[in-house]
């Protein structure tokens, strides 16, 4: 086997946490070099140890092993061994030159780790090795934890097996009539031309028993699922069914299950009549909710293969953060015959946990089916000049809820066309502002509409708490908010958190008085965000909130202005004060303007998913605090998560 020669490794510090102080060889190379953690190090090194061989396992396939460990920690679900050179990245790695490592031959190292006794290839060998080898398109071969394997098999399996099934059995001018009564009537006169996605999407749900709704923020995904829950209830009354229809609504989260609940709520109340008696008040959950927690465990449920759901509908919103465990253990407790409809966002960021489900089915190749398209035709849903629909995906592509520079910018984002967006940033729009500063510094110049910004959002917001105003209070809190891509550092949440209570200490009298530090830490306007579910109070990681005086007293208020959650500050546990958020915690979220502080290039966390969530959490005006480097680096750097799934769909 031939390794690359490289320049002598640097020194190694034997008491950072981050080293792997009896790794030799490769492993200590790459270990030093920060590409591997000592996690990685230890479990390869145990792995090898109990291979079998009484030679070892070579140091190559050692650096495998380690590397297939490491792609699950990053959210990848396995190691492509020909490329990982190319497109390996993590923590510590923005200051080594990778390609000066030691990387082995690629068609040499995949034989020598086909050979390992640790290692079972190909998708028919017998399961009960630690790793698997896979080839696909192009002779590559991806290497996987057998675990990883057998759920992301299992989930092409089922995708399958539900898509060559008999699919259902609708009248078709019952559905006709329906999707003309629900969606012809929420047309808009600025609307596109050309087919209705939205009714599109409806019409492919009837017809078939999984469906990916895919779109943007504001292109209409919840009102196309409150309408499509109505038009299944009404083709269910038509089978002369003695049992009503029965619709799960979920979410990866508390937070995204109760927005999820509220938008179909309000959304079921603008349909006729008759179709918001059938539909009834629908509430939602999260996906762990609806299969069960099974004690001692963390990733069994009680609904499973054995024990399915008894649901005929299962919809998922913010299908971008589920992951592919979750997604496996749901797919195994859906009936076979029940409608499965995915919802989200691909181009968001995905879950924090391995695998990007909605993004490989969003995007992978396939031919259209010829029995769905000729009933779509037959209904009138797709017209002859209309692309096919693959994989039962929709993709809807008009947004609703915001126009001018910000839709403008995020198309260029989510297209990677880096000169595009400068061009929009250097516009100055109303909508659209960049502020070139360097934010390290303690007095950073060029803050002051940002400044200005959070005083006012901030003076409206005490305002109102302090004169007991709960509806202007949350409508207050979700004015301008200031996102961070890191937590801590200068970039970070922690010290623009800091930030924020200095300027409003100095712009509004008496708020150091009360501010967190003095006596108490709760106070009139204190914004709060919850980091813990809390199922006895309703309340979710990630929602926000606000501290109000009412009657003499302080109670912390979530929810919409309209219909508020009051609680005792007692009674609350998981809170903190949040000036500022990270834009994975605003996911699901959106107020009228946003500051988005970009970190420096080289941070691994600036990436385009990253970027288009945050610029996407704005509905009126978007600033971008940061240098075009950060904004051309962010968009040239989409979060790759190696998968099969997307390749094996095809």
């Amino acid at each position: 086997m031939s390794i690359a020669q490289t320049a002598p490794a640097p020194e190694r510090d034997p008491y950072d946490l981050r080293t792997a102080r009896t790794a030799a060889g490769l492993l200590g190379e790459f270990n030093v070099a920060g590409v591997l953690s000592a996690a990685d190090v230890h479990v390869a090194t145990r792995l090898g140890r109990l291979g079998g061989d009484p030679g070892g396992e070579p140091e190559e396939v050692l650096l495998a092993v380690a590397l297939a460990v490491r792609a699950i920690r990053n959210g990848s679900v396995c190691v492509d061994l020909a490329e990982v050179a190319h497109t390996v990245l993590g923590e510590g790695e923005e200051s080594v030159d990778v390609s000066a490592l030691p990387w082995p031959e690629p068609a040499a190292w995949r034989t020598a780790v086909e050979k390992s006794p640790l290692v079972a290839s190909g998708a028919d060998a017998a399961s009960g090795r630690p790793l698997r080898m896979i080839a696909v398109t192009g002779g590559r071969g991806l290497l996987y934890l057998d675990r990883y394997w057998a759920e992301e098999e299992l989930v092409r399996r089922e995708l399958r097996d539900r898509a060559s099934a008999e699919q259902p059995e609708v009248d078709p001018d019952r559905l006709r009539g329906a999707l003309a009564r629900l969606f012809d009537r929420a047309a808009e006169a600025n609307a596109p031309q050309g087919t209705d996605l939205q009714r599109l999407a409806a019409a492919v749900a009837a017809l078939r028993r999984v469906t990916v709704l895919a779109g943007g923020p504001g292109t209409g995904k919840t009102t196309t699922v409150a309408r499509l829950i109505a038009l299944l209830h009404d083709l269910h009354e038509a089978t002369g069914s003695p049992s009503p229809l029965r619709v799960a609504l979920v979410a990866p989260t508390g937070k995204a299950a109760a927005r999820l609940g509220e938008a179909v709520a309000q959304h079921t109340a603008e349909l006729p009549e008759e179709d918001r008696a059938r539909v009834g008040s629908p509430s939602a959950s999260t996906i762990h909710r609806l299969l069960g927690r099974r004690p001692g465990s963390s990733s069994r449920f009680r609904h499973d293969r054995a024990n399915r759901l008894p649901h005929d509908v299962v919809v998922v919103d913010e299908t971008s953060m589920v992951s592919l465990t979750l997604m496996a253990r749901l797919l195994e407790a859906v009936r076979p015959d029940a409608r499965l409809v995915l919802v989200g966002d691909p181009d968001q960021l995905a879950s924090v946990e391995a695998g990007a489900v909605l993004g490989d089915l969003a995007r992978a190749g396939g031919r259209p089916e010829p029995g769905l398209e000729d009933r779509l035709r037959g209904i009138g849903a797709l017209g002859s000049e209309d692309p096919p629909v693959v994989h039962g995906v929709v993709t809807l592509r008009h947004t609703w809820r915001f126009d001018g520079g910000i839709a403008e910018f995020a198309g260029a984002v989510q297209a990677g066309d880096a000169d595009a967006a400068v061009a929009l940033l250097r516009e100055a729009r109303p909508d659209l502002r960049f502020v070139e500063s360097d934010v390290q510094v303690r007095e950073p110049a060029g803050l002051e509409d940002l400044r200005a910004d959070v005083v006012d959002a901030s003076g409206a917001l005490i305002g109102a708490a302090v004169a007991g105003r709960t509806g202007e209070a949350l409508d207050a809190l979700e004015r301008h908010r200031l996102l961070c891509a890191h937590r801590r550092g200068p970039y970070g949440v922690t010290r623009w958190g800091l930030e924020v209570e200095r300027w409003l200490a100095h712009a509004l009298p008496g708020f150091d008085e009360v501010a967190p530090g003095q006596p108490g830490p709760w106070y009139p306007g204190r914004p709060l965000l919850v980091t813990a579910n809390d199922y006895d109070l309703g309340l979710y990681n990630g929602d926000t909130g606000v501290v109000v005086r009412q009657g003499g007293a302080l109670r912390a208020v979530f929810g919409r202005p309209n219909a508020p959650q009051s609680f005792a500050p007692a009674r609350l546990g998981g809170v903190q004060t949040v000036h500022a958020m990270t834009v994975h915690r605003s996911q699901g979220s959106q107020f009228a303007r946003v500051t988005v502080v970009l970190p420096p290039p080289e941070s691994p966390l600036l990436t385009r998913e990253l970027l288009y969530t945050a610029v996407t959490r704005a509905r009126a005006a978007v600033r971008i605090v940061g240098s075009e480097e950060a904004v051309r680096a962010a968009i040239a750097r989409p979060v790759s998560r190696a998968s099969g799934l997307r390749e094996r769909m095809g």
